[in-house]
């Protein structure tokens, strides 16, 4: 584009004639050379308005803005990281009191065990002392029975060699000679 303007003013300024004010036209105010020296005071005065304002006015209100950016962004890493501390430090917390539960729940679990183990062996220990009762009231109606029998053995076996012997003599013999003769 400003290619396009230089060669325009070239054209202009080669269709005019040499001196310039031909037909009555007067040349293009930047281009005159009459009007340099108010243009370069024009010039020098909005460059200082510029310079003023932008060094006392804009830029520091820029500047304090990029500041406060800054440490705002440096507060919020600050408290990302504190939170970040904060949370591994109740992550560890969590650790530790989920420990302790389990640790306590293995404690009242193995105290459970132990106190129905205790009931199991003093149930198993009271019916053993039942059934070792029983047994001994059996083994002495045993030895009761076997007692009996054994008496009941010697009239039975005397009874039985009697009956033999009259059977085999034909003469009965008396049961005080039976009972000689069997011990």
């Amino acid at each position: 584009m400003l290619n396009a303007i230089t060669l325009m003013s070239l054209k202009l300024a080669a269709a005019a004639p040499a001196g310039g004010e031909a037909k009555g036209e007067t040349p293009f105010p930047p281009f005159d050379s009459n009007h340099f020296a108010t243009q370069i005071f024009w010039l020098l005065l909005t460059f200082g308005i510029l310079y003023f304002l932008l060094s006392r006015i804009f830029l520091p209100r820029i500047g304090q803005t990029i500041e406060e950016r800054s440490s705002r962004i440096a507060d919020d890493l600050d408290a990302a990281s504190r939170m970040q501390k904060e949370a591994e430090e109740a992550e560890k917390s969590y650790e530790r009191a989920l420990a302790e539960a389990r640790a306590k729940a293995h404690n009242v679990a193995e105290t459970t065990r132990q106190s129905v183990d205790a009931e199991i062996e003093a149930e198993m220990e009271a019916a053993d002392a039942k059934a070792s009762k029983a047994a001994e009231a059996a083994e002495t109606r045993i030895r009761a029975v076997r007692t009996k029998a054994m008496a009941n053995i010697e009239a039975v076996a005397a009874d039985a060699a009697q009956a033999t012997v009259e059977a085999l003599t034909g003469k009965k013999p008396t049961l005080a000679t039976v009972k000689k003769a069997l011990n």
